[in-house]
């Protein structure tokens, strides 16, 4: 006891000799004058953050109205300011229209979209679900939130691998439909039939095998990594290959397939992350490309199920071409019931960090389009940023098909009308085009404007944003003219 006491008093003593020496270091002028602009510099953040939050929760003007599908993440609808967004299902509690739609997987239907939408919003990455055509037509753009949900659908794809490999699922049911049942309960029976037969499901490990990843964007990058960590061996294939991308691939410890034909003969699995296009990936996996395929070879596919021909897949399971496994969350009638499918739920995205994420997403991409017309992330427009020019200024979003002059005749309308033009950005996407316009002062009437502009022709959509919550052309609900509602 006298040792423990005596080792206390050692290590109290340490600590006292080490705080003096600490108090005699910031003893001078100088380090207390740090000290102090230290100091300073927290309590001028504590304030600012302060004000920020009187700022929002004293805002009574009106709000932007977010009408949502779904149940959304609460951790998502938090990024909303309080009181400058209102956010609910029943558009009646909204208290007006909607002016932009936050969704998962629901349907949209275009009654659904009321003339006051200005944007929707797919917490996900796929859009199915939602008309984009007709959007695009309305001059409205969707986003999607592109690697919110990466993380999970990777490892559910490295669980699909071992699904595919060690006879797990086959095993766990065998110990409860066939093994528990027919040893009555008796616990020695089965615990020995347990060891006994482990033999029913001999596997192979991964290590040591090739993977080939068809989609090397957000998720397909991930699993590359995660195959590289269990010692497997990658093989990518993606034609359309970003710039991005490519930067999150590691190059130096993968090889990327010439054409799609060399990875079906070199791997071992293939995971599948490309998205569902009819007239390009439908049936990418068909009785053409499962020839060119490994005996052996699973598929994983967490896309989506119309990319892989079931028929096609159950005729070479069933004569013993394939001896491998097809591993999704998608049901396929062709393959219902069969051994080699092991089809679950549609658990690619069903993890909470996966639903926070995209939801965050979302919600950011919703108040960054209201408040300043950026776009990031839409699978309809361009991305656009321009910096706003300042607080004189208005700001004019356009949409308008991509045709020769309808950008000439856009300035000239405005030239026309006395505006002066202090910056500008127009870019396009297809037969689609988005112009923002950094106009000087107000104009004297911002709706007539509108109503004139709407009449050069190729003019989908126009917006004032002018400042947010802070002038009347900034007011939430006001100035948006889309020319689709106002010929239908």
């Amino acid at each position: 006891m006298f040792s423990t006491v005596r080792r206390l008093a050692v290590r109290q003593t340490g600590a006292l000799r080490s705080a003096n020496k600490f108090v005699r270091a910031f003893s001078s002028g100088e380090e207390i004058d740090m000290l102090q602009k230290l100091l300073d510099e927290a309590k001028a953040r504590k304030e600012s953050e302060s004000k920020a939050s009187v700022s929002a929760g004293d805002y009574d003007g009106p709000a932007f109205n977010i009408q949502t599908f779904n149940a959304i993440s609460p951790v998502g609808l938090q990024k909303f300011p309080g009181g400058k967004y209102k956010i609910n299902a029943d558009v009646d509690k909204l208290g007006g229209e909607p002016h932009a739609i936050l969704l998962r997987s629901h349907k949209v239907q275009v009654e659904e979209v009321k003339p006051t939408v200005r944007a929707i919003a797919r917490c996900g990455a796929g859009t199915n679900n939602i008309p984009v055509a007709k959007m695009t037509e309305m001059g409205i753009p969707v986003f999607n939130t592109p690697g919110a949900n990466a993380n999970a659908v990777k490892e559910l794809v490295v669980c699909a691998l071992l699904l595919s490999s060690r006879g797990i699922s086959e095993g766990i049911t065998h110990v409860k439909q066939n093994l528990i049942p027919e040893e009555n309960g008796d616990y020695a029976k089965i615990a020995a039939r347990i060891e006994k037969d482990k033999k029913m499901f001999v596997g192979q490990e991964l290590a040591g095998k090739t993977l080939g990843v068809i989609g090397l964007g957000h998720i397909g990058s991930r699993v590359v990594g995660a195959a590289l960590s269990l010692g497997m061996k990658v093989v990518g294939f993606d034609p359309a290959l970003s710039l991005e991308s490519a930067w999150r691939l590691p190059g130096d410890q993968m090889s990327r397939a010439k054409d799609i034909t060399e990875l079906y003969k070199q791997a071992d699995y293939i995971s599948l992350h490309v998205p569902y296009i009819k007239d390009k990936t439908h049936h990418l996996i068909d009785s053409e490309a499962l020839r060119h395929m490994k005996p052996g070879v699973s598929i994983c596919n967490f896309a989506r199920g119309e990319i892989v021909d079931g028929a096609a897949l159950r005729v070479a399971f069933e004569s013993g071409q394939k001896t491998g496994k097809y591993v999704s969350d998608f049901a396929d009638e062709a393959l219902m019931g069969h051994p080699q499918h092991l089809v679950m739920p549609h658990l690619g995205a069903s993890t909470a960090e996966a639903e926070e994420n995209s939801a965050a997403m979302a919600a950011e991409q919703i108040i960054d389009f209201l408040e300043t017309g950026s776009i990031r992330n839409s699978v309809n427009f361009p991305d656009a940023r321009l910096e706003p020019k300042d607080d004189e200024s208005s700001r004019l979003c356009i949409v308008n098909e991509n045709h020769p002059g309808v950008l000439g005749h856009i300035t000239t309308f405005l030239g026309e009308e006395g505006i002066n033009i202090e910056q500008q950005i127009n870019l396009s996407r297809g037969d689609l085009a988005y112009t923002v316009i950094d106009m000087m002062g107000v104009p004297d009437a911002p709706e007539d404007l509108q109503n004139k502009l709407a009449k050069i022709d190729g003019i989908l959509s126009s917006r004032f944003i002018g400042v947010p919550f802070h002038n009347d052309i900034g007011r939430p609900g006001t100035f948006y003219h889309v020319t689709w509602f106002a010929e239908n």
